[in-house]
């Protein structure tokens, strides 16, 4: 993931969660909106009641990568907030990315609805 491709103000943060629609499985809270920018954007946010810092930045790590490795599932012109529950914590690394990948599908679904 790109630096321009971060979302990082708090406003901004706080306008997608609490207006946007998301979608959301077992690991995983997507919220979504349309955006302004020729390309996708992109926030992680995860709680501190998860663990000490070196951990939630582990499981940040995790999440960027599988974005990385999905972007072709993400439309461009859309801003993505991905939440990372308490869930993950006892997963793996291939649940957690075959679980995103399900969540990706069901979000474009959703999309074309």
């Amino acid at each position: 993931m790109k630096k321009f491709e971060t979302i990082k103000q708090h406003k901004e943060f706080t306008d997608i969660i609490n207006n946007c629609k998301y979608v959301k499985n077992k690991y995983y809270v997507i919220y979504y909106r349309k955006s302004n920018y020729n390309f996708s954007r992109f926030g992680i946010a995860i709680s501190k009641k998860l663990g000490k810092a070196y951990l939630r930045n582990y499981y940040k790590r995790i999440t960027r990568n599988i974005i990385d490795i999905n972007k072709n599932l993400f439309k461009n012109n859309k801003d993505y907030i991905i939440m990372i529950k308490g869930a993950c914590l006892e997963s793996n690394y291939k649940d957690l990315l075959s679980n995103f990948e399900n969540l990706l599908k069901e979000l474009n679904n959703e999309e074309k609805i």
